[in-house]
């Protein structure tokens, strides 16, 4: 039997060109299911008005081109109105299930040079780190940052570490970092300020792919440990 889903719901502004759609005030499964319902309700719509739909922690953001808004009115109420109707009409058939995603991940050493900050922080081995890091699954919530950084949600706080006091200038891609409650992983060498555990063999993201982030909001993760052996083969076979 199909079942309606009623959101509780804040819409505001945001410019004069997109609307935030609040779905909850906590980053919690629950938001994150409501956040990713309502993002590919909108993207499944043939508005000529939508230019692009970004889900986040706790909204969704709805960005639209004015001047392909029709009818009377003003712009901004119009946009709100065939938002809430999609809201209104979500039911219980679209039950949401993230695609998972496996990352191999190779801890420590080199490839992970704060695994033992972490693990002395917290007043654990760093087999009990990994153990901990490797034993959930991980929402992504959002990317952002840099290219195909995925924002991951639901690792435990027994892990969990101050950023680094001075970040460092360029972290390889590939590298797993820690940084608060949350976790992730970046896909490019960029600056960096969380505590790195370990690297992953995967490209996260490539441009020249039609898709070109291997993540997407709304994926779930789980992270398995490998060897530098591992490691070192995978990236010569190119898996």
């Amino acid at each position: 039997m199909e079942r309606e889903i009623r959101y509780a719901y804040e819409l505001y502004p945001l410019g004069d060109t997109a609307i935030v759609v609040k779905l909850g005030a906590e980053i919690d499964r629950r938001t994150h299911e409501r956040v990713q319902v309502l993002t590919r309700a909108l993207e499944a719509q043939a508005f000529p008005w939508l230019v692009e739909v970004v889900p986040s922690f706790v909204a969704v953001t709805v960005y639209y081109d004015a001047l392909c808004v029709a009818g009377t009115g003003g712009v901004y109420e119009q946009v709100c109105g065939e938002v809430e109707r999609v809201l209104a009409s979500l039911s219980g058939s679209g039950a949401f299930l993230p695609k998972v995603v496996e990352v191999p991940v190779c801890y420590g050493g080199a490839m992970g040079p704060d695994l033992a900050f972490v693990a002395a922080v917290n007043g654990l081995t760093e087999e009990e780190v990994v153990r901990m890091h490797t034993g959930g699954e991980y929402l992504v919530h959002m990317i952002g940052f840099a290219p195909g950084f995925p924002y991951l949600g639901g690792m435990p706080k027994e892990i969990g570490a101050p950023r680094r006091e001075v970040p460092r200038l360029v972290i390889p891609a590939g590298s797993v970092g820690i940084a608060g409650e949350q976790t992730g992983v970046y896909p490019l060498a960029t600056p960096g300020g969380w505590q790195l555990i370990g690297r992953t063999p995967l490209q996260l993201f490539q441009p020249e792919r039609e898709i070109p982030s291997l993540l997407q909001a709304g994926d779930a993760v789980r992270f398995r440990a490998i060897t530098e052996a591992e490691f070192a083969a995978w990236e010569v076979e190119g898996r």
